[in-house]
């Protein structure tokens, strides 16, 4: 090998016009996520539209396409059947269509992200809509917003393998769509980009932020051009919360946490009892539609989307017993429904749920403690955000969503207090959410923190071993075995760096090769090399060396300077990279008190 020849190594990005900490590519899929947005946004307004018209014909028996509620009909005791029939269309969707149209779709998006490279069937696209709009519009107590979060996933998914991209650039496309369509029902774009990154990219990084907060702003914007900007939830304006009204909603949180606990469970104990039934799960739909049907008889505001009645929580204008009643028979009308394995959500049942017992606690508390200065809705805001974060473990999401959907900015700091508090205490009792639980007893690991890692944070000249052993290239084969098998200082290594005349690096030789029977004692180092070596800076990042290994191959590489490429300056191996994680584990330990 020529010495004059440079050492192949990995580059850092030059001083070229784009040599920022994301690479240009992104502007691709940057456009795709625009487009993505765009088309889901539509996709969002056509699903409202075919529940209303599913809804209309169900139970008014009239063709139109305006977003009513179920709970107006005059069918007396018909309604019984009428989730019944759209469960059995549900299941039978699911048995000769595809079965990853059950459930409320995240955990399944979870799942493809994590095992099989973000890929979702095109088919799924199509039938999640088609099913869901079926499942609500027949009186099913879900929210809009499940379906559309997943048919936006899927779609993204698809996109992500007809166009050629990266399995990263798939899952980012998918959670973009997903996350567009939460910011097209609800006008909410922040806390849509949030939701992706607690629930779908489990990263935070720019080149997934930027393709999916483009995506939900220009969803957003789709809906705001088409519907209004005004807050899907209009409540009377509130009032900063007093320092014993904060207390209370942190104590209203952590209650919340133990109710999402208790929700969780009751789910998929209820999943499990429909896995114990002697019959095929296609008709599993149809018992939980019967559910409905019997809770909507008694209760007809627990049928439907319900986005009415979160209007009439927050505002304070349904009576406490009929609030009660419709906390009870919601629970019990949405948990076995989606229990049976139906095309359904989470999100707006639990802010049903979680607003009618804030406002229950808030109307109660005040009446018992009136200096508090306790506002019952509040109570409510609070009560539903902390409910679903809990539930969810989306933290950030669940604040930021109920300021977006309200437009109340005096609910920031106890949303942030109850949500707090809530988060703390379900993650204290339980490992998994309700959106990880079905996947964990899959077996399916999912990242629970995102947390910087360690190889992101130290650099090669922070754990490279700068005393080298180093060999000359006109020195033989004969002589270094010889030197080896003296047993000296630095004989154990497993690759040595060889230098020139001049000290300059030209090649790294392995022990391995060395000790080969087959080589020529008489033949010189320098006569050994037949490729150029592969060397780092000292200035790269132990996750662009751990890359570069997995891609290489290499367990070590010679360590040289930018400016100088040949001047060897240490030496770096999988043991050093070992060694971080040794590092990041001291640093969770407790250390010793300053104080005596």
């Amino acid at each position: 090998m020529s010495q004059k020849s440079p050492p192949k190594f990995f580059r850092l990005p030059g001083p070229f016009i784009f040599s920022g900490t994301i690479k240009p590519r992104i502007l691709f899929i940057c456009g795709l996520a625009v487009l993505l947005g765009f088309v889901v946004a539509w996709i969002a307004k056509a699903l409202v539209a075919l529940i209303g018209l599913v809804t209309n014909l169900a139970f008014y028996g009239r063709w139109s396409l305006e977003f009513s509620s179920p709970s107006h009909n005059h069918l007396g005791a018909w309604v019984i059947f009428i989730p019944v029939i759209g469960g059995i269309v549900v299941g039978l969707m699911a048995r000769y269509g595809s079965k990853a149209i059950r459930g409320h779709g995240i955990p399944e998006a979870m799942e493809q992200v994590l095992l099989n490279q973000s890929r979702i069937p095109a088919r799924v696209a199509i039938l999640k809509p088609l099913s869901a709009a079926i499942a609500i519009g027949t009186g099913g107590p879900f929210g809009a917003e499940g379906p559309i979060i997943a048919t936006g996933g899927a779609l993204g998914s698809v996109l992500g393998q007809y166009v050629r991209v990266t399995a990263t650039e798939r899952k980012v496309l998918l959670a973009a769509g997903a996350a567009a369509g939460m910011a097209a029902i609800f006008g909410t774009p922040v806390s849509a980009v949030l939701l992706a990154v607690e629930l779908l990219l489990f990263e935070f990084r720019p080149s997934s932020i930027i393709p999916v907060a483009l995506a939900c702003a220009t969803a957003a914007a789709v809906r705001f051009a088409t519907v209004g900007a005004d807050p899907i939830f209009a409540m009377p304006e509130l009032h900063q919360a007093t320092g014993s009204a904060l207390a209370f909603y942190i104590v209203l949180g952590a209650f919340m946490g133990f109710v999402a606990v208790g929700v969780t469970r009751a789910i998929y104990d209820i999943e499990d009892a429909f896995e114990r039934l002697p019959i095929h799960w296609m008709w599993w739909p149809a018992l939980g539609g019967l559910a409905v049907g019997i809770v909507g008889y008694f209760s007809p505001r627990t049928m439907g989307v319900g986005y009415d009645v979160i209007d009439e929580i927050l505002s304070g204008s349904i009576p406490i017993k009929i609030l009660a009643l419709l906390c009870v028979m919601k629970f019990v009308s949405w948990s076995i429904s989606l229990g049976s394995g139906t095309s359904g959500g989470t999100l707006a049942p639990l802010l049903i749920i979680g607003g009618a017992l804030g406002e229950l606690a808030g109307g109660f508390s005040r009446a018992v403690m009136p200096f508090a200065a306790i506002d019952p809705r509040m109570a409510a805001l609070v009560g539903m955000a902390a409910l679903f974060a809990g539930a969810s473990r989306a933290i950030l999401a669940s604040v930021v969503f109920a300021f977006e959907a309200t437009h109340q900015s005096m609910g920031l700091l106890p949303l942030l207090a109850g949500c707090a508090s809530s988060y703390l205490i379900a993650a204290l009792l339980t490992k998994n959410s309700i959106m990880t639980e079905k996947i964990a007893r899959r077996g399916v690991l999912v990242p629970t923190e995102y947390a910087a890692d360690i190889l992101d944070k130290l650099t090669v000249r922070d754990v490279m071993t700068q005393l080298v052993v180093t060999l000359r290239v006109n020195q033989t084969v004969g002589e270094v075995r010889d030197w080896l098998g003296s047993g000296t200082s630095g004989t154990e290594h497993r690759g040595f760096p060889i230098l020139d005349e001049t000290g300059n690096l030209v090649g790294l030789v392995m022990r391995r090769a060395l000790l080969n029977s087959a080589a020529d004692v008489g033949l010189r180092l320098g006569d050994m090399l037949v490729s150029q070596p592969v060397i780092v800076f000292d200035r790269h990042s132990l996750r662009d060396v751990a890359n570069l290994m997995a891609a290489e191959d290499i367990g070590r590489f010679p360590v040289v300077l930018q400016d100088q490429p040949r001047r060897l300056v240490g030496i770096i191996s999988r043991s050093d990279i070992l060694a971080a994680h040794r590092r990041q584990r001291e640093d969770d330990q407790l250390a010793p008190s300053l104080v005596p």
